[in-house]
């Protein structure tokens, strides 16, 4: 992937996208671009936004269920088992290698988004049956 405008304007993008629909976290593949890109910001000021490219988790442990929703499936929230702790390497948008170590909801958030790049969505951590009860398996079948 190059690091240049084009992907920081995409990182910027993505961002403004995610704070105008009052979410926590984008991945591109979520608005039609096939990149590897994630965006996430948990803070209630919308101040402390973390780009990852090429995000891959290093480190995990624990285990948490916290309540999830998606900005592609609006209005059905499930609590999902992830872990509780996680430490995600990649790049920023610049292309300088980082590392996010976190805990809580920006874990879930990491989790959850790198989900989106590897074609995985919160509702497929679900048995069918809880699928069923939240009217999410015709989400699903149209999502695939």
């Amino acid at each position: 992937m190059s690091f240049n405008k084009e992907l920081q304007q995409l990182a910027a993008d993505m961002a403004e996208t995610m704070y105008a629909a009052k979410g926590i976290g984008l991945a591109a593949p979520q608005i039609g671009v096939d990149r590897r890109v994630i965006v996430a910001d948990v803070s209630d000021s919308q101040d402390s936004l973390h780009v990852l490219v090429n995000p891959v988790i290093v480190d995990r442990g624990g285990s948490a269920s916290i309540g999830e929703g998606c900005l592609s499936i609006p209005n059905a929230y499930a609590k999902v088992n992830r872990s509780a702790w996680v430490t995600v390497g990649g790049c920023d948008a610049n292309g300088s290698h980082i590392e996010v170590s976190a805990d809580g909801m920006l874990a879930m958030v990491l989790q959850h988004e790198i989900d989106h790049l590897d074609g995985i969505l919160f509702f497929d951590h679900l048995a069918e049956r809880t699928q069923r009860a939240l009217g999410l398996t015709d989400a699903v079948r149209q999502m695939r």
